[in-house]
């Protein structure tokens, strides 16, 4: 992916030296068949550095399967991965080994992914950095008798595509695996996530395929990066997925004459970055677009629906720009995910929907006062079912409750926002957000307020001559700042995206 690892584990990837042996390809490996992914399966990103637990996201989120982001070597010329290219994060059942059974337990799995961005431009990707196929091949085989999972991914971008003797060792390491794997009569698949144009890969994306052909390996999806095309021009981020995907499926069509239609679609995945991607708000993913996505996805019946990441499933940062652990768009907490969760298994579109409106949908109070807006449910699609109601967004000064808090679909509520005196004139975005069985539906309200005595912005001013540490916020020219490590004199607003501030939004 195009999101750089975070600034603590590039530094230990930096600092560490690692062995550049590693283990010899026998064949005799365990080779206990794992539960194969579904024929259609939803499997965002995990940023594997940042100490969370995956087995407590997916769990929170619904998200059963998760691609793990990102095994790499922690220093060029090794031979051996590690997960972030941390050494103090081996292959091992000690990092990630309980969470992934728990995962499994649960009727999901994780797909490992090798490559990412940092690595792709720091030569510690696996084939980059290591010039023997058949330790290549074996790091491959270790992690899947590690972890017991039945699809390996490969994120292959940047400089990694340009390096043409690196991708022949991969796809030589890859049939490696596959021999090995249907020796042992064990299902094991492989997945290249790549970046893409609107219309399809680009030539080095297209000569990695066709390298991959000439070796006789077997590529099971090809996952396109939907995002990040770099062009300055305003994006339908959905309708470019699907130009982009109809672009694959006409190159697979010439790599694979044998394959019916059917098959062809179910070799593309796409990845999307919910909101504002890395490259700026003219390439934001709404969660209309998610919606748009995903009925598209079942009817061409495509592999693997992913997006970059799921800590990123969030509205924490709303009017920000993207940033590793928000969306920098107004969203309840997994909203993209609840949109893209059904797609796993391939059941198509919730027998059973909803939907969700408010009426009216904006309101003008004096501070002091209160408005209300009556939360108004539908059947949109077979029988009627519970929806469990919730509100996010109210400002500071006003306190949102909904009564009643669930309701049967075609039942309605009433949103009630009461202000005080100290909260802040403006216009405020309020979401009511109706949980079901077959995903969440939203709705917004626009309040505002006038005569308010509050102050919008909350934190402290930045101050030049400040030491601030990780965590701290400051307020300047009319936004909330955000420190993500230690720093003083930066002002915030020129250290750029990956820079020491990260912009919370206007306050």
């Amino acid at each position: 992916m195009r999101l750089v690892r975070s600034f603590r584990a590039a530094l230990t990837a930096a600092a560490t030296m690692a062995a550049a042996t590693g283990l010899a390809l026998t064949g005799t490996g365990t080779a206990q068949a794992a539960t194969p992914l579904p024929n259609h399966v939803f499997a965002p990103y995990f940023e594997a550095w940042t100490g969370e637990s995956p087995a407590a996201l997916s769990a929170q989120s619904g998200a059963k399967h998760l691609t793990m982001a990102f095994l790499q070597t922690a220093t060029k010329g090794s031979c051996t991965p590690y997960w972030n290219g941390d050494t103090s994060m081996p292959v091992a059942a000690s990092t990630f080994g309980a969470d992934i059974k728990t995962i499994q337990n649960n009727g999901g799995d994780v797909i490992p992914s090798f490559g990412g961005y940092t690595a792709d431009t720091t030569g510690t990707e696996i084939a980059d950095s290591c010039t023997d196929v058949q330790q290549i091949a074996a790091a491959y085989e270790k992690v899947i008798t590690t972890y017991d999972i039945s699809r390996l991914d490969m994120d292959i971008e940047v400089d990694s595509l340009d390096n043409t003797a690196a991708i022949d060792r991969r796809n030589k390491a890859i049939k490696l695996v596959q021999d090995w794997a249907a020796a042992n009569g064990r299902k094991v698949e492989i997945s290249y996530t790549l970046p893409t144009t609107m219309h399809g890969l680009g030539d080095t994306g297209e000569a990695l395929l066709r390298n991959a052909v000439a070796n006789g390996t077997r590529v099971d999806v090809v996952n396109l990066m939907t995002f990040d095309y770099y062009d300055n021009q305003a994006h339908d981020m959905a309708k470019d997925s699907q130009t982009a995907a109809q672009g694959l499926y006409d190159l697979l069509a010439q790599l694979y004459p044998g394959k019916s239609a059917a098959q062809l679609w179910n070799m593309v995945g796409v990845t999307e970055m919910p909101g504002v991607d890395d490259f700026g708000k003219a390439e934001t993913f709404t969660l209309a677009n998610a919606r748009t996505v995903y009925d598209w996805a079942v009817a061409k019946g495509i592999n693997t629906l992913s997006f970059w990441a799921l800590q990123r499933d969030n509205g924490s940062c709303a009017g920000g720009a993207a940033a590793d652990n928000c969306s920098g768009i107004q969203q309840n907490t997994w909203d993209f995910t609840h949109i893209f969760a059904p797609f796993t298994g391939g059941t198509g579109t919730p027998s059973n929907d909803f939907s969700v409106a408010l009426t009216p949908a904006s309101g003008t109070v004096t501070a002091g006062q209160s408005a209300t807006a009556t939360v108004k449910t539908a059947v949109t699609a077979g029988s009627a079912q519970n929806v469990k109601l919730s509100v996010s967004g109210a400002p500071a000064g006003v306190t949102a409750s909904l009564s009643p808090t669930s309701v049967t679909a075609g039942g309605t509520a009433t949103l009630t926002l009461a202000t005080t005196s100290a909260a802040a004139s403006g216009t405020y975005t309020v979401t009511v957000t109706g949980a079901g069985t077959s995903g969440s539906h939203a709705a917004t309200y626009s309040l505002t307020i006038t005569g308010g005595t509050g102050n919008q912005c909350t934190a402290a001013p930045w101050a030049k001559d400040k030491v601030y540490t990780g965590g701290q916020q400051v307020s300047y020219k009319g936004h909330t700042w955000k420190a993500k490590w230690w720093t003083t004199g930066e002002e915030p607003g020129t250290t750029g995206e990956w820079g020491v501030w990260q912009d919370l939004g206007a306050c």
